[in-house]
């Protein structure tokens, strides 16, 4: 049997990235689980553009599919932009999510999300979970972890030090799991 794997997306192209810091917690604390690749290419997609989407994609749109394609499941974390999701994710999504591949369409996702602000990423969750629904994947939808003021939950080197967002990151990752097996057994 291959190894489970799960692709995690930041959101944030910030080199001192809280939320690219949270997806590596997440690495850390998920021992026996499905191993977590960390993307780091979507900086590199051109924005959307259906002109471009033919049966030849830009070369990192290409890499990047195959990567999702081959992704038992997806972990994101994303920051809030003006009360939503950063547009460089939405672009990911937008690529992975359109004909003819539709790479998303039962594809379980996990989302967290970290801001230094007094609500975490709680508007942007909220907006990552309908565009999710509307390209039919299978989101995870407890425990919703949303981590606010999140410099005080992190080391100056990045590293997470709350043990209770570490708990909730913990049961995110089993939740994502459960979703995960029914959904590689379908393949």
């Amino acid at each position: 049997m291959n190894e489970l794997t799960i692709l995690a997306l930041s959101g944030s192209l910030r080199a001192q990235s809280h939320n690219t810091a949270l997806l590596h917690a997440a690495r850390t604390l998920n021992l026996g689980g499905p191993a977590i690749a960390i993307e780091d290419a979507l900086g590199r997609l051109p924005l959307y553009n259906q002109d471009l989407d033919s049966g030849t994609p830009p070369v990192p749109v290409a890499d990047f599919r195959a990567r999702i394609a081959a992704a038992d499941a997806l972990l994101i974390a994303t920051p809030e932009h003006n009360a939503s999701v950063p547009a460089v994710l939405k672009n990911a999504i937008d690529w992975a999510s359109t004909p003819p591949e539709g790479l998303l369409r039962g594809k379980p996702v996990a989302i967290a999300g970290a801001s230094p602000g007094p609500f975490g990423s709680v508007r942007a969750q909220l907006a990552l979970r309908q565009i999710l629904a509307a390209v039919g994947a299978e989101v995870v939808v407890k425990p919703e972890v949303t981590v606010f003021h999140c410099d005080t939950r992190f080391t100056s080197e990045r590293e997470l030090s709350d043990p209770y967002t570490a708990d909730l990151l913990r049961e995110l990752l089993d939740a994502l799991s459960r979703k995960v097996h029914p959904y590689t057994a379908a393949k």
